[in-house]
């Protein structure tokens, strides 16, 4: 095998570039040698074995159910909600759940997206590349559904940035842009981000959960009217199209939509933190009525606000009335927190890394548990070394 893979012929760049991009590479095969550091980068399986006893912890009365949060997604429908406390509530907000585009502009919130430029930053056009023919439909598609919203219209602008496709892990296809040199060009911002430890210190004391996730949280906030043009993107079959709402790939698009949700569920803050385009609801007993009690009226609440500024939640990815929900890396209930057995196993699952590359990764993975881990700078001490040039 070793002498057929070394005899083969050399694939000249630009060609393996042009059969990268049209689809004829199927899989790309990467051999490394192992050096003398091998052995010692193999002892991250040891890190590893110690994190899997964290996975074996209990899950009961877990939201989660032993199921994966796809089959969870799949399987929650207003039929499936009807044993829920809170049905009765949720039914009359039906108008605050989606599972389509609207197809209409956002309300005005009073918080636009801006395209602030740096000063003598200069932008220019970034070139449309060829798609394969799958990923071209699939984007013409999906404009036609965002032409038909009100998302998108028509652009003349001389700069642009080029539309692409990952898959997505359920199948499908998800729509991105390259707004590199936009993003290089734009003065950064400076919202505060909620931090993880205020949101979790918050639910200390609370025995009763709901999670809402707002469904095309970007799409439901506008453009600043003069910084359209800037958002002007391409498509291989030769469009070109700019946002009237904030579009994905913006440097500064997760800032101002935090900052607009967090606006507005300011009056709710207390039992109700949000973080980007998830809302946290927790409740416990208080004032002589029962936790159940004191969350379907907090739910009412944060419902009633939505349905005011025309937040639209995804009903399947809801959680509703739970005694625990996965929020940010952890799971949070009403016996504390824990890790996500999610994160845990895609900690266990990783492969030994055979270099420094995939050896920074898999600790910053396993950094990101830290807190859950006892003695991690003992047992990480050694493959940390391997990080610095003079250790390798």
């Amino acid at each position: 095998m070793t002498s057929e893979i070394t005899q083969l012929a050399t694939l000249e760049h630009k060609r393996f570039l042009r059969d990268l991009r049209s689809g004829k590479v199927k899989q790309i095969c990467v051999l490394v040698a192992e050096d003398e550091c091998v052995a010692d980068i193999r002892s991250a399986t040891v890190f590893t074995e110690n994190e899997r006893v964290l996975s074996s912890s209990p899950m009961n009365e877990s939201v989660l159910d032993e199921k994966t949060r796809v089959e969870r997604y799949d399987s929650q429908s207003w039929e499936s909600l009807k044993t829920k406390h809170l049905f009765e509530d949720l039914v009359k907000f039906k108008d605050v759940f989606f599972e389509t585009v609207l197809c209409k502009l956002p309300k005005d919130k009073g918080i636009r997206h801006e395209v602030e430029l740096k000063p003598g930053s200069k932008y220019y056009v970034l070139k449309q590349w060829p798609l394969p023919r799958e990923q071209v439909l699939a984007i013409d598609k999906f404009f036609a559904d965002r032409l038909a919203a009100g998302h998108v219209r028509e652009s003349s602008f001389p700069h642009s940035s080029p539309t692409f496709c990952v898959r997505k892990a359920t199948g499908g296809w998800r729509i991105l842009h390259a707004f590199n040199k936009l993003n290089a060009a734009t003065v950064p911002a400076q919202t505060p981000i909620p931090r993880k430890n205020l949101i979790i210190d918050g639910m200390s004391k609370s025995t009763i959960f709901s999670s809402m996730d707002l469904m095309d949280g970007f799409y439901q906030i506008l453009m600043r009217e003069r910084d359209i043009p800037y958002t002007a993107v391409s498509t291989p079959s030769g469009m070109l199209w700019e946002w009237l709402v904030m579009p994905q790939g913006l440097s500064n698009a997760p800032a101002t939509f935090n900052r607009c949700v967090s606006h507005m569920l300011r009056p709710v803050r207390e039992f109700a933190p949000s973080n980007f385009d998830d809302v946290f609801i927790h409740s416990r007993a208080m004032d002589g009525k029962s936790d159940v009690e004191v969350h379907r009226y907090h739910v009412r609440k944060v419902l009633t606000i939505m349905r005011k500024h025309q937040l639209y939640a995804n009903l399947k990815k809801c959680i509703f009335a739970a005694s625990e929900i996965p929020l940010l890396g952890c799971i949070v209930g009403k016996n504390g927190v824990r890790p996500d057995p999610e994160k845990i196993k895609a900690i266990t699952d990783w492969p030994v890394p055979v270099d420094v590359k995939g050896l920074r990764k898999f600790l910053g993975l396993a950094a990101y548990l830290h807190k859950y881990s006892r003695n991690y700078a003992e047992m990480t001490v050694h493959l940390s070394r391997l990080l610095k040039k003079n250790e390798r």
